[in-house]
């Protein structure tokens, strides 16, 4: 079994295999979105699909600092489905 690599998320810093996060991006146009795949080019912030993480990460301002530009609300909506999927 092959695994994948480890990335850390960027509310509780703990390190997690690529898979079990969320992978938030924005391209090279400025355009935000979440990576399913893993695997769309431009910058990317990862975040634990878990409730405090999640909601941990739309109380600060990490995801701005990490990603370097504000990201829509549409993109903090999308975040909060991600926990109720």
């Amino acid at each position: 079994m092959k695994k994948s690599p480890l990335r850390k998320c960027l509310a509780c810093l703990e390190r997690k295999e690529k898979d079990q996060l969320i992978r938030v991006v924005k391209d090279k146009d400025g355009n935000f979105s979440l990576d399913r795949t893993g695997k769309m080019p431009g910058r990317g912030a990862y975040i634990c699909k878990s409730e405090v993480c999640i909601q941990n990460v739309l109380d600060s301002k990490r995801l701005n600092s990490a990603l370097r530009g504000n990201p829509p609300q549409e993109i903090y909506e999308e975040l909060m489905h991600v926990t109720q999927e």
